[in-house]
């Protein structure tokens, strides 16, 4: 039978270089014990000499040790391990052994133990290189950041990942599975579909170690975004009359369809795409993000009016996946964001110039066909996987490409380009070559998968129409091109086009609400993430919904407004005179008295109305093509707004002095050991009040993961047990382990107040 065995605690690590660490006798005593995922980035503090694109964070060279134990019976097994990502040029070692490398940080890599274990102690060791920290125009994180696994089969087994399955149609009445499989040394094959209750549903048989089966549903429950329901497929490999091997994964039963001129269909029904862009990063966690910090945030967004993510722009977090499946998120799977071209890298500022050149483009000639067959192989199984994505603005003009059709391009960010920069130049590389290579890639995902289409974002359709590029896709997506949607869709009949990238301005959903063969839109960005920052001090980008710790911002209340029906108002105060809209307004409201404030009423109903300690301030009504607000000018005076609209009230207070501390346990999934607190600071009346650094400390076996306020320019390090609220709030991530006694966290201000919590481990 397969066995996973989780290998993410007792490894050792070591910062910097360490020579003959692949030894298996080496002394690591002294090396730090870390628990995985691990990202060692976020435990420096910031610093100019690093690059602004990935968040003035370090990279360097880590090496990591784990020392397990094998019975005489397990020795024996077939044993692979497994390493879901590794940022980045991995080299692994088992027993001194040297197994292989692996280039690319996001995706999964394999080796076979099987030749190199042995009964008792064994020892793996990894080393991780990433001394070009501007490879990269986000965060990256550095190490192992994702999870490991240990997995024993005896020889008769299913392939890694050699269960496939696809619903080919499904309705009220009845569905049909396709389960392709690959094994070794079987004789015949079990394939059973059990719903949510155990029952066994469906099931099928086949001879022989690759071939089809073929699975028939009576009543099937269809997995939605409204309700994704999961079954459990379980396959079984037989040789000599027995079971030899199963394995088993969750599965929804869904047919989905794009169509050229009606748009995106699900189960049968047409909707929209309410998409967001996520990269991989949460803040002080980095790039090493536990599912309950994922399943919080997806919760929020799905709160938000949210159905679809996009993963920008590499393979997710399997962790991520697992989500969307159990919670109702279509998903666009995205690959790569360079192919042979590498493209300009800031490190002192968002397109401050000279730009750095290092990045995937390097690896990519020798590594891309493993590196997307390792994407698709792993993740085709997912009910909310819709689409494939083989590249993220490969096509950026004179980023390195070109074209004698364009003698000067400016792109979406070429604000600051020098005019050299923006001519056509022979001499670089000849967009032509992007058609040839998206061929190759789409040609490879089909073999690999035929039941999703294949896509790309492209930041320059006007050119990528003319080379060949869009034709090399089965479905187009456009990055922030919303005025080429009605002449496009009349020049390509039969092209499907989708709004892979766009902003928040609620003009580029309009084009979507307002085209029924737009299948929908991802926003840049679902939540604010490390890097592409403007530059010093600032370290993030702020373009989400949410802020870097997850808290909704007036962005978020603009697009609920815009999204869902259940009745709904926030309040929003603008920060400046000039309106820039949600962008530059804050949930807050406080000032010098008289002083003129703006103020936004989101919500989802046709009128608003507001008022000031009582008074009304007239009633107006909701303009949907501003976002769904309403908006008033406000004399300031200390008190309360108040705004209300049929079904829905909102309330937001001058924030008095702080008098409690109080401890919010976020609500997500229980998917592992990590809890998220929310520290607190309210008035006598139960409001937010005014911030005050913190300081966390733990006692017993806890260990506190990290403190987050969102703050865009707080350059207290990560590693500091302390940490200012924003808001009135601070968001803390703690480790919950697993030795008995007393586990519990306090939160202390320095002006006396303090807050404590026990913790327990989950069930």
């Amino acid at each position: 039978m397969t066995r996973n065995r989780n290998m993410d605690s007792e490894w050792l690590f070591h910062y910097g270089e360490a020579a003959d660490a692949f030894y298996m006798a080496y002394d690591d005593r002294a090396w730090r014990r870390v628990t995985l995922p691990h990202d060692w980035a976020v435990e420096h503090p910031f610093d100019t000499c690093w690059a602004s694109g990935t968040g003035y964070l370090p990279g360097g060279t880590g090496w990591y040790r784990k020392h397990f134990t094998l019975t005489k019976e397990e020795a024996e097994k077939r044993i692979r391990l497994t390493f879901e990502g590794v940022y980045k040029h991995a080299r692994v070692w088992i027993n001194s052994n040297y197994l292989g490398q692996h280039a690319y940080g996001y995706t999964e890599f394999s080796f076979d133990l099987t030749p190199f274990v042995r009964e008792g102690e064994n020892v793996i060791a990894l080393r991780a290189e990433h001394e070009d920290v501007a490879d990269s125009r986000w965060y990256t994180g550095s190490g192992i950041d994702r999870h490991v696994r240990l997995t024993l089969t005896d020889e008769t087994c299913f392939a890694e990942y050699g269960i496939t399955a696809v619903t080919l149609e499904a309705d009220g009445r009845q569905a049909k599975i396709r389960i392709r499989y690959e094994a070794e040394k079987t004789e015949k094959v079990r394939f059973f579909l059990k719903n949510a209750g155990g029952k066994t549903v469906a099931e099928a048989e086949a001879a022989g170690t690759a071939g089809e089966a073929l699975l028939r549903v009576r009543r099937p429950k269809l997995w939605s975004t409204e309700d994704p329901y999961l079954y459990t497929l379980r396959g079984e490999a037989l040789r000599d009359g027995g079971v030899r091997d199963a394995q088993e994964f969750p599965f929804g039963i869904r047919v989905f369809r794009f169509d050229a001129d009606q748009g995106f269909f699900l189960n049968g029904r047409n909707m929209k795409l309410k998409g967001v862009c996520v990269h991989h990063d949460a803040g002080c966690l980095g790039a090493a993000v536990p599912g309950e910090v994922w399943a919080i945030r997806l919760k929020k967004l799905k709160a938000m009016g949210c159905n679809a993510i996009r993963t920008a722009h590499n393979p997710p977090d399997p962790d991520l996946l697992n989500l969307c499946d159990r919670l109702g998120f279509l998903v666009m799977d995205e690959a790569f964001d360079e192919w042979e071209g590498i493209k300009n890298k800031w490190w002192q500022g968002h397109n401050v110039y000279p730009p750095k050149h290092f990045g995937y483009a390097e690896d990519f000639p020798q590594w891309h066909q493993q590196d997307l067959a390792s994407m698709v192989r792993r993740d085709r199984n997912h009910a909310c996987v819709i689409l494939w994505s083989i590249g993220n603005e490969i096509d950026y003009p004179n980023d390195p490409y070109v074209t004698p059709l364009f003698r000067e391009v400016m792109g979406n960010n070429d604000a600051n380009k020098p005019l050299a920069e923006r001519l056509y130049d022979v001499r670089k590389p000849d967009a032509g070559r992007l058609a040839v290579v998206a061929a190759e890639l789409t040609e490879q995902v089909h073999r690999l998968d035929d039941s999703r289409p294949v896509t790309s974002a492209m930041s320059f359709p006007e050119l990528s129409n003319l080379t060949g590029y869009a034709d090399a896709l089965d479905l187009s997506g456009y990055n922030y091109r919303e005025q080429f949607y009605e002449k496009d869709h009349e020049t390509y009949p039969g092209r499907v086009i989708l709004g892979s990238e766009n902003s928040h301005d609620p003009a580029a959903w309009r084009a979507v609400e307002d085209h029924p063969y737009i299948a929908g839109q991802f926003l840049w960005t679902g939540i604010d993430f490390l890097g592409e920052c403007p530059g010093w001090p600032k370290r993030i980008s702020q373009a989400g919904s949410l802020d870097l710790r997850g808290k909704e911002k007036p962005l978020y209340a603009q697009r609920q407004a815009l999204w869902t029906e259940a009745p709904m108002i926030r309040i929003a105060v603008g920060r400046e005179a000039e309106d820039h809209g949600a962008w530059g307004e804050e949930f807050r409201w406080q000032g010098t008295a008289g002083e003129e404030k703006r103020v936004s009423c989101y919500t989802n109903g046709k009128t608003a109305e507001l008022w000031l300690n009582g008074r009304s301030l007239g009633r107006k009504e909701v303009r949907r093509e501003d976002g769904g607000r309403a908006v008033w000018t406000v004399p300031y005076e200390a008190g309360t707004l108040e705004a209300r609209t049929e079904g829905a009230e909102d309330r937001l207070s001058t924030p008095g002095k702080a008098t409690r501390l109080v401890i919010r346990k976020a609500e997500g999934l229980k998917t592992g050991d990590v809890v998220q607190l929310e520290a607190m600071l309210l008035d006598d009346a139960g409001r937010p009040a005014g911030d005050e650094m913190i300081v966390c400390q733990t006692v017993g076996d806890l260990t506190l993961l990290g403190l987050e306020n969102g703050q865009c320019d707080d350059l207290t390090p990560y590693s500091e047990n302390r940490r200012s609220t924003r808001e009135g709030t601070l968001t803390a991530y703690l480790r919950i382990g697993k030795e008995s006694g007393e586990k519990t966290v306090t939160f202390r201000t320095k002006s006396g107040l303090t807050a404590s919590q026990r913790l327990r481990p989950f069930p």
